[in-house]
């Protein structure tokens, strides 16, 4: 016999809801993963799949559990009559000014598809050009980070060993080995105890010499980290990166690529242009060429070009300034901008090629310099008493 009355639910802790808001909040939205939703959307979009079993599908087999929580709330607004641009806008972590921006442009000229297949190869180009820049700056860290190590163990473990022995042959050191036995002693700390409680008090002070080195470099890290993020210092050490002897030639191109492949990718989309030099100054990457893309709109408000308040900047190379130049007289800037992106970025992969085959071997003569200063610093004395008894 069943009662006329309804049973009531219990209810407990929604366990997995934790789950997945710990999940979401460890996550994170990585270029390739934009790249992936937007190349699945489109295709099944081109396809004639509604929108909403599009974003039911793409929830279900997204592997980002961030990106999950966000398109399941998409789904439900868009599902309420709002639009995708609109929803997307509301979760800035998983989708930026500039995937709204061609969303919103999408949806607008009826080409969604298109765009987001755009989105797809700008998003690929982005990914490709970063992990380039990835691997080609990973093995000098590597590299420099075992070279340390190596400098370190020698200096406060092996170099220490020849005290003793300097010692008993009671000769006078050559500033090389005093400079690094000054070091080891700093780093390492004294050997033998004091014979009186000042010098006692000095050395327990330079037991801690390792920590006080270390403390001095995250200080310092800390204090450029600092003033990297306000305005003046973002723009001068940004200003002394493209400047660089060997990195800042790469870092120049590649933001080139950069700026080529999204503004015309957004102009080719129809986000009006000054909206497009607006988003393309938040993903520039470098407060210089920001600076210059803030100008470049000024001027393009008074009726000035792109082209000539770039040449008025000089952040630019001569190259695709030309270029722009000519799309801007033939009114196909955003071809031209594409030809130019192309361009810069095999330039970008090229330079990657060439800076990894010069770094091997320096980095090698670093490690080899290094090593060799301790060996040196250790005979330098002995062949200075056996010149000494000759």
């Amino acid at each position: 016999m069943t009662s006329a009355f309804p049973k009531e639910e219990k209810k407990g802790f929604d366990f997995e809801a934790l789950e997945e808001n710990i999940s979401a909040a460890l996550s994170s939205i990585t270029v390739k993963d934009r790249a992936v939703f937007s190349r699945q959307f489109a295709a099944m979009f081109n396809a004639g799949v509604g929108m909403m079993r599009c974003l039911a599908v793409l929830t279900d087999q997204c592997g980002n559990a961030k990106l999950k929580k966000a398109l399941k709330a998409i789904s439900a607004e868009v599902e309420q009559g709002g639009s995708l641009a609109e929803a997307m806008a509301k979760h800035p972590d998983c989708f930026d000014k500039l995937y709204v921006s061609m969303v919103a442009a999408g949806e607008l000229g009826g080409v969604l598809d298109e765009v987001l297949n755009r989105l797809a190869i700008l998003m690929e180009k982005s990914a490709k050009i970063q992990n380039e820049l990835k691997s080609a700056l990973s093995y000098p860290q590597t590299v420099g980070g075992i070279a340390v190590v190596i400098f370190l163990g020698m200096t406060i473990f092996l170099l220490p060993t020849f005290t003793a022995i300097f010692d008993q042959l009671d000769a006078e050191l050559p500033m090389f080995t005093q400079v690094m036995m000054n070091i080891s002693f700093f780093l390492r700390g004294p050997v033998m105890p004091a014979e009186n409680p000042e010098a006692e008090s000095w050395l327990e002070l330079q037991n801690f010499g390792i920590v006080f080195f270390v403390a001095g470099l995250i200080g310092v890290g800390f204090a450029i980290a600092t003033y990297y993020k306000t305005p003046v210092g973002r723009f001068q050490i940004d200003a002394l990166l493209l400047k660089a002897p060997i990195f800042g030639d790469l870092i120049e191109k590649s933001a080139v690529a950069s700026f080529c492949n999204v503004f015309g990718t957004l102009t080719r989309s129809g986000v009006p242009i000054l909206n497009s030099m607006e988003i393309v100054r938040d993903t520039a990457g470098n407060e210089v060429i920001a600076d210059a893309i803030d100008y470049a709109r000024a001027q393009i408000q008074e009726g000035g070009s792109i082209s000539e308040a770039f040449r008025e900047k000089g952040v630019m190379p001569a190259l695709a300034i030309q270029m722009m130049a000519i799309g801007e007289e033939t009114g196909e800037l955003d071809k031209m901008l594409g030809k130019v992106g192309e361009f810069y970025e095999d330039e970008v992969e090229q330079a990657i090629k060439g800076l990894t085959s010069m770094l091997e071997p320096l980095m090698i003569v670093v490690i080899g310099g290094m090593v060799g200063s301790i060996l040196l610093s250790m005979y330098l004395p002995m062949f200075s008493v056996m010149d000494s008894i000759g």
